[in-house]
């Protein structure tokens, strides 16, 4: 199976994926736990994570999955895999919670640490943003599908729109930004703050603080064929999967810019 074949299947789970999420949505009781790190844990999160490993079992072609919601894969295992599956079933609890509707689901398929396929998919917009490794990214909505383009600019362009985290806006984060003349600041939750980034909403979208490799890997699989990259800024390489830690380094992504340009020779 193609990567494109393959992309469409696994648009097909993220949606039933979804659609678990949004009838725990409906609930009043969402049944809120917290996990070992205290961070919150809802049957919505199980129910994704359910149908999402029970579907890509079925899939023509196996590969293993690391999701957040899975046991631990010790990386002694992990590190002989070619290709897995790096699975977030619901990123965004917190705005979950909220009731906000910035949440989404974001599956990826990993090949020697780089994504390769990636799908996020926003319930409670019902928009599928998806790519394929040399195929493009695109976002598919009931008026139908269009390609996803960065949008191109210069770093120091005044008025660049930037995203920032709602609750990672941290002093480093803040002496990043005071680099860029005149940004505007736009907010989003989730995995959605890559997606605005690979519609040409926005610009940069710096993250200097902690994240897990399924928090970025599906995104940055769709950023990438957008024409943008996710750029680890200690390297001024593009991020890499199945490390030895699925701790993320600080990174910034940006559209399509020099910066993301070099990046992607380097790759």
């Amino acid at each position: 199976m193609d990567l494109t074949e393959l992309a469409k299947e696994v648009v097909q789970i993220a949606r039933r994926a979804g659609a678990a999420i949004m009838a725990v949505y409906a609930k009043d009781d969402m049944e809120i736990e917290a996990k070992a790190d205290e961070s919150p844990l809802t049957l919505a999160d199980r129910a994704s994570n359910d149908v999402i490993c029970e579907e890509l079992a079925r899939l023509p072609v196996l590969y293993p999955i690391v999701s957040e919601e899975n046991k631990a894969i010790p990386y002694e295992e992990r590190r002989a895999y070619t290709y897995f599956w790096l699975v977030d079933p619901l990123d965004g609890t917190k705005e979950f919670i909220k009731r906000n509707g910035e949440f989404t689901v974001n599956i990826a398929l990993i090949h020697h640490g780089e994504p390769v396929l990636g799908v996020v998919y926003v319930p409670c917009l019902q928009e599928t943003y998806w790519a394929a490794k040399g195929y493009g990214a695109f976002l598919e909505t009931g008026e139908g599908t269009s390609p996803l383009k960065a949008a191109a600019f210069l770093p120091e362009s005044p008025g660049l729109n930037l995203v920032c985290s709602r609750s990672h806006l941290n002093e480093e984060t803040q002496a990043f930004i005071s680099c860029f003349e005149a940004p505007n600041l736009v907010s989003k939750g989730s995995s959605l703050k890559f997606m605005i980034l690979a519609k040409g909403e926005a610009h940069v979208y710096p993250r200097l603080a902690p994240t897990m490799e399924w928090d970025t890997a599906a995104a940055q699989a769709i950023l990438a064929e957008a024409g943008g990259a996710v750029i680890d800024q200690e390297t001024g390489r593009p991020l890499r999967y199945n490390k030895e830690s699925l701790l993320n380094p600080h990174f910034v992504a940006y559209g399509n810019t020099p910066v993301s340009g070099a990046a992607a020779q380097k790759a």
